[in-house]
């Protein structure tokens, strides 16, 4: 099974006025191919900052430190990969919403609502998307000019079609010139040690010193008599968003493209956001929390929308949650996070069938059972303070094991059955 993204050594920190808050310690993840991939833990372990990482969109005061984001798919060599942390800001913004895209917590405050359904949801068709509207746009208004038509009317059309056409020559010319620079970028990289530095970081300057806008089109645009020229465009872009919340379930999709937000209900809003996740068809699609405020009969429709997808559109799942039976039911494989550490990773039937970890262990202990009496069963203590986070394994002041080396030194992780690694120091010496 092939990589599409691996995590190596990612450290990200948090500047606050009370301290260096040290949310990730060194986290690695691998998503392969066709997988859903699960991340579960405490509320606050660190499963949004991984994945916020991942896509390098940390929000102030937070910063990575340090470690490797490997993307394989875009890789001319998939068995090398590429490392975005380095990468330009443009670079990053050409992947994020195109190659992928993230569901996150709250759907409410993903959306923005001043604007309305449609135009959200269509903004990636006209970013990532634009030749392609623009060529469909002007194949319709061919074939309307080949039609029987006033002659005024077919005027109109020539005009908007040559203005469409020069619009398009632009993007496709400004489209070479950043895949030139991409491909002397990842020259570079593939050069013995990291290449030129200066010259790296001279091309990441060029990328996003480059503008991806027609000076034409900008004029116009000023103009309104002929600003209706840009409304065909639109309506190619509206036709494809209410296609694409008719595939995704959304009744009368006409209807709620033309609405905004707060006209909708807390799912009807999930399924927007999700929409607008899905607008390029991503290989990889994060999605953080997504059921989180919803009703449980939501959550199902949800779910079942997300694993229908993943069958027919959608190469891999990143899901991230704190429902064990969330994990069991849509994940493949899982990682287990505690205090921004990776404790515990492996097949979803595995980490059921025999938990390593200790705190994999209490996670699963703790979650009721039917036939169970008495009191439930907990994990003693409390999640650590970050900015001053135990030494050696973080988890060790609640671990009912621990030992000596525990709090010495940070268990490294080791693969203690095939496809199956743990971090914890029972393990290191190959007994437990």
């Amino acid at each position: 099974m092939e990589k599409l993204i691996e995590t190596n050594e990612l450290y990200t920190n948090f500047n606050t006025f009370e301290g260096v808050v040290k949310a990730l310690n060194g986290v690695g993840v691998v998503v392969n191919e066709g997988e859903t991939y699960g991340l579960v833990g405490e509320s606050g372990c660190g499963k949004s900052v991984t994945v916020r990482s991942m896509m390098r969109i940390v929000q102030a005061p937070g910063k990575i430190e340090s470690g490797k984001v490997v993307l394989f798919f875009r890789a001319e060599d998939r068995s090398k990969g590429i490392d975005i942390i380095d990468r330009s800001e443009a670079y990053m913004t050409s992947i994020r919403g195109d190659s992928i895209s993230m569901i996150f917590q709250e759907a409410s405050t993903s959306l923005n609502p001043v604007l309305s359904i449609g135009y959200q949801v269509g903004e990636s068709f006209h970013y990532h998307r634009r030749p392609q509207m623009l060529k469909e746009t002007i194949a319709e208004l061919d074939a309307e000019i080949g039609g029987k038509l006033p002659p005024l009317s077919k005027a109109w059309r020539s005009v908007t079609k040559r203005l469409l056409a020069r619009e398009l020559r632009e993007r496709e010319a400004y489209d070479a010139r950043i895949d030139e620079i991409d491909k002397e970028l990842y020259a570079l990289e593939e050069q013995e040690g990291a290449g030129d530095v200066s010259k790296k970081r001279d091309l990441n300057a060029r990328r996003d010193a480059l503008q991806d806008h027609s000076a034409l089109t900008g004029f116009f645009m000023g103009v309104p008599f002929l600003k209706r020229y840009r409304k065909r465009l639109e309506k190619t872009v509206h036709r494809h968003v209410v296609e694409l919340l008719r595939t995704l379930g959304v009744p009368n999709p006409e209807r709620i493209a033309d609405a905004y937000p707060h006209e909708l209900s807390g799912g009807m809003q999930q399924r927007i956001v999700i929409a607008i996740a899905l607008a390029c068809h991503p290989v990889l699609l994060i999605a953080d929390e997504p059921t989180s405020n919803l009703d449980v009969t939501i959550q199902a429709q949800i779910i079942d929308l997300i694993k229908r997808l993943k069958e027919a559109t959608i190469s891999s799942v990143l899901f991230i949650t704190h429902d064990l039976g969330l994990v069991a039911e849509v994940c493949d494989r899982v990682s287990v996070m505690y205090a921004g550490d990776v404790s515990e990773t492996a097949a979803v039937q595995e980490l059921f069938k025999k938990p390593l970890h200790p705190y994999s262990q209490g996670l699963l202990n703790s979650v009721p059972k039917v036939e169970q009496d008495g009191e439930l069963a907990t994990i003693p203590g409390a999640v650590p303070n970050l900015i001053v986070p135990p030494t050696g394994c973080r988890f060790h002041p609640r671990c009912p094991k621990k030992m000596d080396v525990c709090s010495a030194s940070k268990p490294p992780m080791i693969e203690w059955a095939p496809g199956h690694w743990v971090a914890c120091h029972l393990y290191t010496d190959g007994k437990r």
